[in-house]
């Protein structure tokens, strides 16, 4: 006689939360934080093809960690939806806020209806015309949101991203200044772990240059785009998404300033 075990609604979603938190903690972090030019994007992400970071629409932006094919999915999806309501309506219409509204229902419905749930964590961020319009959304595997304020930080050990952002994050910041400080927030995790506990001997935590056991990420080890919040002056377009090549992003990691 084959003996049978009972498991509980509950314990089946404490089982399903597990299993994705698990999947999303073994990526690579992604940051999502706004600025004085707009908001920057920055993942830690060697691969030139397989993108972390992406655009929804002229103004609207995408992040993503966890499973590639998952989060892709939800991307291009996110593009159609995009697309249709743009030439039904307004482009207007197309807001962040809707987008996050679509992907929550569809990691919501996943999660409780399918075998496994999506072991990813989406950020989707609509830049607007002054720093107090822009609109960060972060979306967990559940089909949870939260409306986030000035950063987001997704995947990998994000706690310690996070402290790193909320010591080094202004709004008055350029894009080039960004990058830098959410590349020297990611490369934290790679300090050895005595030094991630405190800071290190004769160091202040608020030295803008990254502690000494640090490994720096250089540029072919990141992946990075900006929503510039006035394209048509300064690209003459109004797509606002951009990304930053390596070339460009070494130059600016090299330079002392940023510049």
């Amino acid at each position: 006689m084959t003996q049978q075990f009972y498991v509980s609604p509950e314990q089946l979603m404490k089982d399903r939360a597990d299993f994705a938190r698990k999947g999303i903690a073994r990526g690579r972090s992604v940051v999502v934080l706004t600025c004085r030019d707009g908001i920057a994007f920055v993942a830690e992400n060697p691969s030139p093809s397989l993108h972390k970071l992406g655009e929804i629409y002229d103004r609207i932006g995408f992040a993503a960690v966890g499973k590639y094919n998952e989060f892709e999915s939800l991307r291009q999806a996110g593009v159609r939806y995009a697309d249709v309501r743009g030439y039904s309506y307004a482009r207007e219409d197309v807001t962040a806020r809707g987008l996050a509204s679509v992907y929550a229902q569809s990691l919501g419905s996943v999660f409780t209806a399918e075998g496994k749930p999506f072991e990813v964590e989406l950020a989707v961020a609509e830049v607007g015309k002054e720093p107090y319009a822009d609109h960060l959304y972060r979306l967990t595997y559940d089909g949870s949101i939260a409306d986030e304020s000035n950063y987001v930080v997704m995947g990998g050990q994000a706690e310690i991203v996070n402290d790193s952002l909320a010591r080094t994050w202004s709004p008055d910041t350029t894009f080039n200044e960004a990058i830098k400080v959410a590349v020297q927030a990611l490369a934290a995790t790679r300090r050895p772990a005595a030094e991630a506990a405190g800071s290190p001997s004769g160091q202040s935590s608020q030295d803008p240059e990254p502690p000494q056991g640090t490994e720096l990420l250089g540029a072919g080890l990141l992946e990075v785009a900006v929503l510039d919040r006035d394209p048509l002056s300064t690209r003459g377009t109004v797509r606002a998404f951009r990304r930053i090549g390596t070339v460009e992003l070494d130059r600016l990691l090299s330079s002392p300033e940023g510049d």
